[in-house]
C-alpha cells in the first residue's frame, strides 16, 4: 500500500510571530500532515540588506532561539517538527533537539552560499534521513557521494516561485520518489501520487508550501492556505488505499 510522508512547508509564512506559527503548525496537525518544516538560514548569509524584502527576511528569520521555541510548540501540539539549515551551528543544534530528518534546499546542493559543504557534511555525519531538493541544479553525483551512509529521498523540484502545472515534466517527475512542489492548488501532488501508486512505490515524499489566509510576505504567492492543504491530505489519503 501506498504511503505518502507529507510535510507542511511554514518557510517564511510564519512572519515571525509565534501565534502565526503556532496556529499554522496546529492547522497542519488537524489537517493530517505528518510534519512542519521551518528554513534556518542567517538573512546575512544569502541576502543584501538592500533586498527589497529586507525587513521581512530578517523579521521571519528562524534563529537558533527560535527554533527552540518552535519545536516546543511542535512538541505540545503532537507533530514533527525538521528544517532545512543552512549553517553548521543550525546543525549542533538541531542535533541537540533530536530531530528526526533534514532538508537539503535547492540552493544548497549549488554549493555556492557560504557554509553549503560544511553544512552539508555536517547533516552526512548525523547518519540521518535526508531529503534532498535540486531543483537549481547541482552535481546529483556528488551530493549521492555526500549523502552515502545517509536514506536518502530526492525530490522533483522546479525552483519557480509559483510553478506553473504545464511546466512539471511528468516523465521526468516519476523517476522522483519525493515531490517538493510550487504550483498553486492541489492537483500537482495528487497527479504525483496517482502516478505513483501505478509504479506500486510503498513509500513517498510531498512537499507542500503553506500559509494562513492573510499571509501576505515572499512566500504567500506560491503556497496553499491549510484549508486547501486538508483538502490536498484528504485525497491523498485516498488515493493510497486505491490498487491501481
Amino acid at each position: 500500500m501506498l504511503k505518502s510522508f507529507i510535510v507542511a512547508e511554514i518557510a517564511s509564512n510564519w512572519e515571525g510571530s509565534f501565534n502565526k506559527a503556532r496556529k499554522l503548525i496546529q492547522e497542519s496537525k488537524n489537517a493530517g500532515a505528518n510534519a512542519v518544516k521551518f528554513q534556518m538560514w542567517r538573512a546575512n548569509d544569502l541576502y543584501n540588506d538592500n533586498h527589497p524584502s529586507w525587513k521581512f527576511i530578517k523579521k521571519s528569520e528562524v534563529t537558533i532561539q527560535r527554533a527552540r521555541k518552535l519545536k516546543q510548540i511542535c512538541d505540545e501540539i503532537g507533530i514533527e517538527f525538521f528544517c532545512s539549515a543552512f549553517y553548521p551551528e543550525a546543525i549542533k543544534f538541531l542535533e541537540e533537539i533530536n530531530v528526526k530528518r533534514y532538508k537539503i534546499a535547492s540552493r544548497t546542493c549549488l554549493l555556492k552560499d557560504p557554509y553549503s559543504l560544511e553544512t552539508l557534511k555536517m547533516k552526512s555525519n548525523t547518519e540521518k534521513p535526508v531529503i534532498i531538493s535540486m531543483g537549481m541544479g547541482g552535481d546529483k553525483k556528488k551530493i549521492s557521494k555526500i549523502f552515502q551512509k545517509n536514506k536518502k529521498i530526492f525530490c522533483y523540484c522546479i525552483s519557480e516561485y509559483p510553478t506553473k502545472l504545464n511546466k512539471i515534466k511528468w516523465i521526468d517527475a516519476i523517476k522522483y520518489n519525493g515531490f517538493s512542489d510550487h504550483t498553486l492548488g492541489i492537483t500537482a501532488p495528487i497527479i504525483f501520487a496517482i502516478l505513483k501508486n501505478k509504479q506500486k512505490v510503498k513509500n513517498i515524499f510531498i512537499e507542500k508550501h503553506i500559509k494562513l489566509k492573510n499571509s501576505n510576505g515572499p512566500d504567500a504567492p506560491s503556497s496553499i492556505d491549510t484549508n486547501e492543504l486538508k483538502d490536498m491530505i484528504y485525497h491523498l489519503r485516498k488515493i493510497e488505499k486505491l490498487n491501481l
